[in-house]
């Protein structure tokens, strides 16, 4: 099975994101996702779930127990180690573009 190469799909991207603190069920990822963004990004069922489905499958998350004393039917989700390196090199990735836009004076502060 082929290993996801950057860049990560936004949606994949703020999944591990979402998932990189707790686990959590489809709704509280994508809940996760927009409090995060302050709205910005929004991932309908669709994304949300075709998403999911495909990183379980590549590895990248597991399906979990329900937390006790939560609703059994949700499926719960983590981050596996790839999940997290995919994370970390994707936000690598981010940050090198970030600075390179400050340094060609697009956004201000400080570079890295």
């Amino acid at each position: 099975m082929p290993r996801p190469s950057a860049p990560l799909l936004p949606p994949v991207f703020h999944i591990l994101l979402a998932l990189s603190s707790e686990d959590l069920h489809g709704l509280g990822i994508a809940t996760a996702v927009e409090d995060a963004s302050g709205g910005t990004v929004e991932l309908g069922p669709g994304t949300l779930y075709r998403s999911l489905k495909e990183m379980v499958r590549q590895g990248a998350l597991i399906e979990v127990s329900s937390p006790q004393g939560t609703d059994p039917r949700r499926k719960y989700y983590r981050s596996t180690d790839l999940g997290r390196e995919l994370l970390r090199e994707e936000a690598a990735r981010l940050a090198r573009i970030v600075d390179l836009a400050r340094e060609r004076k697009v956004l201000e502060g400080p570079t890295s």
